[in-house]
């Protein structure tokens, strides 16, 4: 992971749990306990803002997949319509406007948010992430040429137990039940439109190979799992210029050098026009969208709850797809849509939680900078940060101080 400089709180609900211990033998129990509030008034105040937080929470995650949804679109029509086969070249349009907006940022910045300074720092976890996020786009785009678009969209599924086991042990995040069954009603909502698409024989993309075709997606979903953790972290504790202007540089070299290699033959078959034009322009324009609005829903949510969002991207494609295809309509698809949004409504309803000590802050002190001294006697206070937007209540579990 990109180590902080600085630890920073993300920006939700906090709790701090004191230790109690018994002082001179009287009156302590050695367990932890919550402090809140009593005042009716004070609860449901707080209850209407996290109503509102966790609609709010469900439209971001919408807004995200209505920006993929316009990128399939656009794929889909210079594949099928006008047969330009560029994947890379498509990404590393996105790149190149990541390096133009955010990257050049950074670059005029002063102090330790310069860009030099940053790549003194930590180039070569960027580079590593760089990649990391090419290859993951690459991969699933490359796996339509050899299986099914349903073997796709149910196992892309599997970049969520990758994205809840990394941040199990490396965010240090804690789910509660709730949040387990929402994760389970959501991929019950893509099983669902997967068992629709076949019913209505929506079967396109099926090859010879389909085995290499589901590995391809299982190792494209297991790198996006990586790359929306590492993106949670460093939004939280770094910023979202920074990971946005690493991405742009590291992203826009690489893949153009996987673009020399490997496309250029493709790219000059292309029949430029003016039609081709605007749907490279239109999906530029909606990756660019999604680059940089991801990382603004991922600090006030998570990255687990941005991928259960992301499951109705193929639902708006197909929707459309009605009108523009002439796909055919299931039942089974609104069934589909509507159990994922309760799915997203459960998982969302309930806050995750951090357990952390500050000891582990002192990995993450900068050689180069000032060294925060800790407390060198006396009990060390842990504390739960609350990283999704629900409301809490006084059933919360104790948490012993060890």
């Amino acid at each position: 992971m990109i180590s902080p400089e600085q630890p920073a709180q993300p920006n939700h609900v906090v709790a701090t749990i004191e230790n109690l211990p018994a002082e001179g033998g009287a009156g302590g129990s050695g367990r932890s306990s919550i402090s809140a509030s009593s005042s009716p008034g004070v609860r449901q105040r707080l209850r209407k803002v996290l109503n509102r937080e966790l609609l709010l929470s469900v439209a971001l995650g919408q807004v995200l997949s209505l920006l993929i949804c316009g990128i399939g679109l656009t794929s889909k029509y210079l594949s099928e319509d006008f047969h330009a086969n560029t994947p890379v070249f498509q990404s590393f349009l996105n790149y190149i406007l990541l390096f133009l907006v955010y990257t050049t940022t950074l670059a005029v910045r002063q102090g330790e948010e310069n860009l030099l300074a940053i790549l003194k720092r930590r180039w070569w976890k960027y580079m590593i992430l760089g990649i990391i996020d090419i290859e993951a786009n690459y991969l699933v785009v490359k796996a339509y040429q050899y299986t099914t678009l349903t073997s796709v969209q149910l196992l892309d599924c599997f970049v969520i137990p990758v994205v809840i086991l990394l941040s199990w042990f490396f965010l240090l995040v804690r789910y509660k039940a709730v949040h387990f069954i929402g994760i389970v009603v959501c991929i019950l909502g893509m099983g669902c439109m997967a068992g629709a698409d076949v019913l209505v024989g929506r079967q396109q993309g099926a090859g010879e190979n389909k085995l290499i075709g589901d590995l391809l997606v299982l190792g494209g979903a297991t790198l996006y799992g990586i790359s929306n953790v590492c993106e949670e972290y460093i939004v939280r504790n770094l910023s979202r210029v920074e990971f946005l202007g690493m991405i742009g540089l590291f992203g826009s070299f690489f893949s153009g050098i996987q673009l020399a290699i490997m496309e250029h033959k493709e790219l000059l078959k292309v029949p430029w026009d003016w039609q081709i034009g605007l749907l490279y322009v239109g999906f530029s324009a909606c990756m660019f969208g999604l680059y940089s609005f991801m990382p603004v829903v991922i600090k006030k949510t998570s990255a687990t709850a941005v991928n259960l969002s992301l499951l109705t991207a193929d639902l708006y494609t197909l929707f459309c797809g009605l009108f523009l295809f002439h796909y055919k309509f299931s039942g089974l698809y609104l069934l589909s849509f509507f159990t994922i949004l309760v799915g997203l409504v459960l998982y969302s309803s309930t806050s995750t939680y951090v357990a952390q000590d500050p000891r582990v802050y002192k990995q993450f002190r900068n050689p180069s900078g000032p060294v925060v001294d800790l407390p060198a006697t006396g009990q060390l206070e842990p504390s739960v940060t609350y990283t999704s937007l629900g409301q809490e209540t006084e059933e919360e579990p104790h948490v012993r101080v060890a």
